[in-house]
């Protein structure tokens, strides 16, 4: 990328990235291996669950609510598929620029390479590779997966990355929801035709790390996201309690679990899409690979009638998550003069 900073990476200097971060220690580690033993119960009443089950769920309910954030281990997902598709990352972005170039995503179709991405009008420092496994095409959106042709294999370690990860995030989905006291598949029940992806990212090093971003302050649109990450680092969270950035420290073969706007309007606010970037690194190379898991492009969005009441009346209007996507991908794939859209758009007064 240069010896010189293209200024269309440098942050406002209200938001670069500090010289020293503390590492987030609070952030929940759930074990959950429990759910090797024991069934998810259907019913949150159901007086059969096993007492390992609900500390399970309270522990997600809690790490819901006080971060919005939390690491899972003894997740189910195989060792061996992780060191596949973090290899095949590593070996995807390290092919020459003119055969990344020749799947590169379009303004239509956002599946496939992109290296010039934008998180709230300034350009990450990130180059991307975007894929799903279900095809699908709307008036105003293709989803259609470009792969490259001299990595043969690549196309079916990803496409067994994303199914293991699929089925750790439907595991999830219903945690959440038993912690919410909903019925287990009441979130997953949006899922049916989901526009899920999986993205893979390269952050190169970059020698002004206190200038630019990889990825610049969000939130995450959908509904969860369960990420991997290599051994270097760089995600930081912004703590709920202070407001203070701090990093979350990578543990080997675990998965970060991030909650999105989605859920904080299904919810109704009761747990938070927490604000989020990613520092580079001035020396090394850093590879993560997060996995956004999204309902159906036809779910309109709206708090959950079971967790409204005449005390707690509904804070969001009803949008649809598909025009959402869309606008949100527009603003990612190039520069414009004005905010994207954000769930406070929808904000109830």
């Amino acid at each position: 990328m240069g010896l010189q900073i293209d200024p269309a990476f440098v942050q406002a200097a209200e938001h670069r990235p500090k010289s020293t971060i503390s590492d987030a220690g609070g952030i929940p580690l759930i074990d959950l291996s429990p759910l090797l033993h024991h069934h998810i119960p259907s019913d949150p009443s159901d007086p059969a669950i096993a007492d390992e089950i609900s500390n399970l769920i309270a522990q997600i309910g809690e790490a819901c609510k006080d971060w919005g954030f939390f690491q899972v281990v003894n997740h189910g997902v195989e060792v061996e598929l992780l060191e596949k598709v973090e290899a095949v990352t590593k070996e995807f972005f390290a092919l020459p620029a003119e055969e990344k170039r020749k799947v590169k995503r379009g303004e239509v179709n956002p599946m496939g390479y992109y290296d010039a991405e934008h998180t709230k009008n300034v350009r990450d420092w990130k180059e991307v590779f975007d894929f799903s496994v279900t095809e699908w095409e709307t008036k105003l959106l293709r989803l259609e997966n470009h792969w490259p042709e001299n990595l043969p294999e690549m196309r079916e370690i990803c496409e067994k990355y994303y199914k293991g990860v699929e089925k750790l995030g439907y595991k999830l989905l219903e945690l959440i929801a038993l912690s919410l006291n909903l019925s287990a598949k009441r979130l997953s029940d949006f899922y049916e035709n989901s526009n899920s992806y999986v993205r893979l990212n390269h952050y190169s090093p970059c020698q002004s790390p206190d200038l630019v971003l990889g990825v610049g302050r969000h939130k995450d649109c959908g509904g969860l996201t369960i990420l991997f990450q290599d051994e270097v680092g760089g995600l930081d969270i912004k703590r709920k309690t202070d407001g203070e950035w701090v990093r979350v420290k990578p543990i080997h073969n675990s998965f970060i679990i991030n909650l999105g706007d989605i859920i904080q309007v299904w919810s109704n606010d009761k747990y938070e899409s927490v604000e989020h970037r990613v520092s580079v690194n001035s020396k090394k190379d850093r590879y993560s690979i997060p996995f956004f898991f999204n309902p159906s492009s036809s779910t309109n969005v709206k708090p959950l009638e079971e967790l409204v009441s005449e005390d707690n009346p509904p804070k969001y209007h009803e949008y649809n998550w598909g025009d959402f996507y869309k606008a949100r991908k527009d603003s990612n794939f190039q520069k414009l003069e004005k905010e994207n859209v954000q769930i406070y758009h929808f904000k109830r007064v």
